[in-house]
């Protein structure tokens, strides 16, 4: 085994076996995106699938940079790439009426912003000393909480406009998926255990099939096999408010992909240091750069994956590359990828249940290191994972805010990252002008026994049960505090 647990090769049939499941577990999240934006700008269904295989193809190649690393791109860490969800307001607003006409400008306006950010990246990589384990851990918590309503959904059908959206048979599967994997993690081997999300899902799905709640009849309609194709919808052009409203959108994608890098360090158990970090970013930006070559969109770390991570313990970078030549294929192989997309969505909300969850409980688990002790740790965390759940729970809570702020806040990573990030240097290193007891929060957390009382006491003297006794056992008695 390697020293650097990111480092071990499990082998192609493991890796192979193991990529699958990273592919199957953010499928529904890579293909979202361009169909959003597809039917936002009036595609057929043919144009929307060619949105989709080129959103396969991108991320696959920035999974691939990202796990393997070049000189001064690739974090080299188990990060899966894909559509970032957070520019997809903003590329509808750009669309605006134009239709098809305005993708045009979208894939213009994603390239300059990334060229913006890829400039930018050494400002990122140095902020690594302001995400210490209170801030990674609550970016790690509100990744989890966030990602709870994707699996919801999916549990419920995956589409609010069908008719059995919400249906006792689309959560009973839901479900039924959910206690396979924990069945499959408490009874079956390590092996079996490690593969328990893809083995619930491929039963799961056998399961839909026998109750006609799968349909595999749309995969074969696909070509077997078809190159992307290259600026297949008109060249980029370059307009400067798309520009700059995307470069928005790049500050929050450096942000959440800072946070999933981080995150990914704590769980697998590497330090990331700013070299890496930045290297990371780097190929974020480039694969962001590249993508709309292809008719793809903005490229970052999917947060699904780092649950996964953390549920099977298999940390190898080898095996999320592996998946990223499985995207590569699906982008090369539409048939393929219609079977995949066949995976009813009630089975990938209840692997996404333990999956999600496990990205919670992980954060948790880093933010229980923090100490709270006579400071505003505790203020900090609250205040940061409430902004965080703003956009969770109550989703139009910025509708009535500038778009520019929107963009920004929309997003629970963000927003909590920022939040933490922020108060972190207010309180912890910006220390002038903070008192011994910052709030009412932390007072008498500190504490404070009088000199008089310590003296009395004899070495081996202990405290159990609310009374003190000597080294020999013999109670000490304590006399009464009379005011």
């Amino acid at each position: 085994m390697s020293a650097c647990p990111e480092d071990e090769n499990l082998g192609i049939a493991a890796n192979l076996l193991y990529g699958l499941q990273h592919v199957l577990t953010m499928y529904g999240g890579i293909v979202a995106v361009p169909l959003i934006i597809g039917q936002g700008a009036g595609l057929s269904a043919d144009e929307i699938g060619i949105l989709i295989t080129a959103s396969l193809f991108a991320g696959g190649l920035a999974t691939i940079l990202q796990t393997m690393g070049v000189p001064f791109f690739g974090c080299r860490l188990p990060l899966v790439q894909g559509v970032s969800f957070a520019g997809v307001a903003t590329m509808l607003a750009i669309i605006g009426s134009n239709g098809r006409a305005g993708l045009p400008a979208v894939m213009g306006g994603v390239m300059g912003a990334s060229l913006l950010g890829l400039l930018i990246t050494p400002v990122f990589s140095r902020v690594i000393r302001f995400f210490p384990p209170l801030v990674t851990g609550i970016v790690i918590t509100t990744i989890g909480f966030s990602l709870i309503p994707v699996a919801a959904r999916w549990a419920m059908g995956g589409n609010p406009a069908a008719p059995d959206f919400g249906s006792l048979s689309n959560i009973g599967l839901a479900a039924l998926t959910l206690a396979i994997v924990l069945l499959l993690s408490k009874l079956g081997s390590a092996a079996v255990s490690r593969l328990s999300i893809l083995l619930a899902m491929v039963i799961g799905t056998a399961v839909a099939f026998a109750l006609g709640m799968a349909d595999f009849s749309k995969a074969t309609a696909a070509p077997a096999f078809a190159l992307p194709s290259l600026f297949h919808f008109g060249w980029p052009v370059f307009d400067i408010a798309a520009v700059l409203s995307m470069f928005i959108v790049i500050l929050v994608t450096l942000v959440e992909t800072s946070a999933d890098i981080l995150a990914v360090g704590e769980i697998i158990g590497t330090r990331i240091d700013e070299r890496r970090l930045g290297n990371g970013l780097r190929a974020d930006m480039l694969s962001s750069i590249v993508a709309p070559v292809f008719g793809s969109f903005t490229q970052s770390a999917f947060a699904q994956n780092v649950g996964l991570i953390a549920v099977t313990g298999i940390k190898s970078r080898y095996v999320v590359a592996m998946a990223g030549v499985i995207l590569v294929a699906l982008g090369l192989l539409p048939v393929i990828g219609r079977v995949v997309a066949a995976v009813p969505p009630p089975v990938l909300g209840g692997a996404g249940l333990v999956l999600f969850g496990t990205v919670a409980a992980s954060g948790i688990r880093s933010l229980a290191k923090v100490d709270y002790v006579n400071n505003m740790n505790l203020v900090i965390m609250a205040t940061s994972l409430s902004v965080g759940m703003i956009p969770i729970v109550a989703p139009h809570f910025y509708e009535h805010f500038p778009s520019w702020f929107v963009t920004i806040f929309h997003s629970g990573i963000s927003s909590a990252a920022l939040t933490a990030v922020s108060l972190n240097l207010l309180f912890n290193h910006f220390t002038a002008g903070n008192s011994d007891q910052q709030s009412v929060f932390v007072a008498g957390t500190e504490r404070i026994l009088r000199y008089q009382d310590v003296s009395m006491l004899h070495d081996g003297d202990y405290f159990l049960g609310g009374r003190l006794y000597d080294a020999a056992g013999n109670e000490v008695k304590i006399a009464a505090d009379h005011h």
